[in-house]
């Protein structure tokens, strides 16, 4: 362990110590837990997200948009909407409009990460999602995980996100010396194996120099199902472990008997496994016949450099191209549907 890495530890742990937290003291004795029993990392992939530098909160970069989508176009569609609704709704002054709807217009044609708009600048950013693993497979949520005051089992009542806002200065969600190891530990993380094209291996390999930082994004919660191939993700990240159970129930008894077209007896089948579910609790497993479904812990890293976040990578892939998602919008404000 180097000097840098050791100092830096070793002021979180007379941190912890100063501050006298019960609480604090739990959840870091649960993290150092769950790096013994889920030792090894498994890496999913790249997720996209959208980050301003606005100069009136400061000199940080901080999240606008979580770091969730699949593709860098589906953030640029989020930061598109968003510069798109902030002309129609929080605005009257109509040379703040043009400069706004200039910048959509931007978005409607050209696949751009990063823009400037009234002094902010916002930037689509890339981060890697993954998840700890061990003889049972995904890690579970910790006891430690915060959840939700009011259990629902109805309704979308999901949490906030806690992705908005977030500040991407590394160290700057260091709880703890478990929580600082792990992202001192990821910076020389790139990816390897025969699995990864060449291209996607040389620009990870390159962005552990032009991007050395690490920041690790909140953590996140999400339904997996274990296969032969090992475990895979079954629907999105949600803020809370009670989130993702809410969405294994609605899976089981109404999104997936539509989806995948299933008869009365897979229907009931996934009905009492949903109910026996629900009843557990807080459980974070499900069985249905052959297949288990788990609730896993699910966290990102996002890298930075010395001009901000890592914007997506070359080899980054997007389904589709930059297009009109909005009426057109002149600089009063007025929507124009017919153009």
């Amino acid at each position: 362990m180097s000097d840098d890495w050791k100092r830096q530890l070793d002021r979180l742990h007379a941190g912890l110590v100063e501050r006298d937290d019960p609480a604090a003291w739990v959840a870091e004795a649960d993290a150092i837990d769950a790096s013994l029993r889920y030792p090894y990392l498994a890496v999913r992939g790249p997720v996209f997200g959208v980050a301003a530098c606005d100069p009136g909160s400061g000199p940080h970069w901080r999240l606008l948009l979580r770091v969730t989508d699949a593709t860098p176009q589906q953030a640029r569609d989020g930061l598109h909407s968003h510069l798109w609704f902030k002309a129609k709704d929080d605005t009257d002054d109509r040379a703040a409009r043009r400069e706004l709807l200039a910048a959509v217009a931007v978005l409607e044609r050209e696949p751009v990460d990063e823009l400037e708009v009234l002094g902010v600048r916002y930037r689509v950013v890339r981060g890697d999602e993954f998840a700890r693993s061990g003889e049972d497979g995904l890690e579970p949520p910790r006891p430690t995980d915060r959840e939700p005051a009011e259990l629902s089992w109805t309704g979308a009542h999901t949490a906030p996100s806690p992705d908005t806002g977030f500040v991407l200065d590394p160290g700057h969600a260091d709880t703890g010396p478990a929580a600082a190891a792990l992202r001192l530990g990821l910076g020389q993380f790139a990816y390897s194996g025969p699995r990864f094209p060449d291209d996607v291996r040389g620009h990870s390999e390159r962005a552990v120099t032009t991007h050395p930082g690490v920041v690790l994004l909140p953590v996140g919660f999400g339904v997996t199902e274990q296969g032969e191939n090992g475990w895979r993700p079954r629907g999105g990240l949600m803020p809370t472990p009670h989130d993702a159970r809410r969405a294994l129930y609605s899976g089981m008894v109404r999104s997936w008997p539509d989806a995948y077209g299933f008869d009365d007896g897979e229907k009931a089948t996934y009905a009492r496994a949903a109910e026996e579910f629900r009843a557990a609790g807080r459980a974070n497993e499900a069985r249905v016949g052959e297949l288990l479904f788990r609730v896993c812990r699910i966290e990102r890293l996002l890298r930075t450099g010395p001009d901000g976040p890592e914007p997506p990578r070359p080899s980054d892939q997007d389904a589709y191209g930059p297009m009109k998602m909005h009426p057109t919008m002149d600089e009063d404000g007025t929507l124009h549907y017919d153009d």
